[in-house]
C-alpha cells in the first residue's frame, strides 16, 4: 500500500510527516513530494502506482485518474472539490474525501477583512500617507449598524453570521433549508439582495451555483452595497460585475476568488474595476488553518486505512 502527498501542504515539512506517519503506522508506506507540480505528465508520474493521493487545490482531471491504475482514494486536504474530475473517480469506484472545516476561522475573518478595508478606504488611506497627502476625501463608513447580507449558512457562513452580530450589524440570510442561528433572519435571496448593506457569499461551486450572482441578481442589490466573496470564483459572474463597479450601480467588491487561480491575465475584467479589492486565494491561508487542515488530513487517511472512512464527498 503506497500512499503519495503530492506537495508540501503549507507547514513544517517535518510536522507534517509526523502527523501523517503517526496516522498511518505501518499500514502503508508514505511517499512525500517537496515540491508542486501540477503539469499532466508529472502527475501521471508521480500517481502510477499510488494506491491513494493527498492533494490541495490543484487540477486533477481525468487523464491522471485513468492512467492510475491502483488508485482508490484521493484526500483533498481542501474544502472544495470540484477541482477533481468526480465522474472519473466514480466511474472506478475511488473515494474522494476533502478537508472540510479546516478554513472557517480564516476564511470568515478574510471576510471582514476585505469589508472593513472597502467600508474605511484603507487602500487609498495607504495610498495618501505614502503620496504625501492627508485625510481628505477618505471619510469612511461604520459596519455597526448596517444590514449584513449572508448567501449561504454552512460553517463559513454560519461563523460570518455570528461576527456580524458581534459588530452591531442587523444579520439576514438565504439559505436552501432552515437553520436555527441565533440572532439570523432567514429569509427569501431577493430580500437578502435588496436589503444588505454587504452581502457575503458562501456557496459552493456546482452546476446550480455557477454564475448565480449575475447581471439580474446584481441589479437587485443597492448601489451603495458591497460584495464580498471568499467562497468560489466562478459563482459570481465576473464581467456582469466588473460592469456593475464602473457603472456605479454597486459601491464595491471584495474579490478572493476568480474563475481562474491568479495569477490573473492584465486584462482580467476586475483588475482595473474601481473600489475594488482583490486577493490572490489567500482567504484559507492562515497559519492556524494549515495545521487543522494537517489534522483533518491524518484523520482522513487514518479512518480509510481502517475501513470506516471520514469526509466522503463522493
Amino acid at each position: 500500500m503506497k500512499i503519495k502527498v503530492l506537495e508540501p501542504l503549507g507547514i513544517p515539512q517535518t510536522d507534517l510527516e509526523k502527523k501523517l506517519t503517526a496516522a498511518v503506522g505501518n499500514k502503508a508506506e508514505l511517499v512525500f513530494y517537496p515540491d508542486r507540480k501540477t503539469d499532466i505528465p508529472t502527475l501521471v508520474d508521480r500517481c502510477q502506482d499510488a494506491d491513494a493521493v493527498v492533494l490541495s487545490n490543484f487540477p486533477f482531471p481525468a487523464e491522471v485518474i485513468q492512467a492510475s491504475p491502483v488508485l482508490k482514494y484521493i484526500c483533498v486536504a481542501f474544502t472544495g472539490f470540484d477541482h477533481v474530475d468526480m465522474e472519473a473517480a466514480k466511474q472506478r469506484d475511488i473515494q474522494v474525501a476533502n478537508a472540510s472545516g479546516y478554513s472557517t476561522v480564516a476564511v470568515a475573518e478574510l471576510v471582514f477583512g476585505l469589508t472593513l478595508s472597502l467600508l474605511r478606504k484603507l487602500p487609498a488611506a495607504d495610498r495618501a500617507v505614502r503620496t504625501g497627502k492627508s485625510s481628505h476625501g477618505l471619510m469612511g463608513l461604520e459596519l455597526a449598524g448596517r444590514t449584513f447580507g449572508i448567501i449561504g449558512l454552512g460553517h463559513i457562513g454560519s461563523q460570518v453570521a455570528q461576527i456580524a452580530q458581534a459588530f452591531g450589524c442587523k444579520v439576514l440570510a438565504y439559505n436552501r433549508s432552515h437553520k436555527d442561528i441565533p440572532g439570523v433572519n432567514q429569509v427569501p435571496l431577493d430580500q437578502v439582495l435588496a436589503e444588505s448593506d454587504i452581502i457575503s457569499i458562501h456557496l459552493p461551486v456546482n452546476v446550480e451555483t455557477r454564475g448565480f450572482i449575475n447581471a439580474n441578481r446584481l441589479a437587485q442589490m443597492k448601489s451603495s452595497a458591497l460584495l464580498i466573496n471568499c467562497a468560489r470564483g466562478p459563482i459570481v459572474d465576473e464581467l456582469a460585475l466588473a460592469e456593475a463597479l464602473q457603472q456605479g450601480r454597486l459601491a464595491g467588491a471584495g474579490i478572493d476568488v476568480f474563475d481562474i487561480e491568479p495569477p490573473l491575465p492584465e486584462d482580467h475584467p476586475l483588475i482595473q474595476a474601481p473600489n475594488c479589492i482583490l486577493t490572490p486565494h489567500v482567504g484559507f491561508l492562515s497559519l492556524e488553518a494549515m495545521y487543522k487542515r494537517a489534522d483533518i488530513v491524518a484523520d482522513n487517511l487514518r479512518s480509510w486505512l481502517a475501513g470506516d472512512p471520514l469526509n466522503l464527498v463522493n
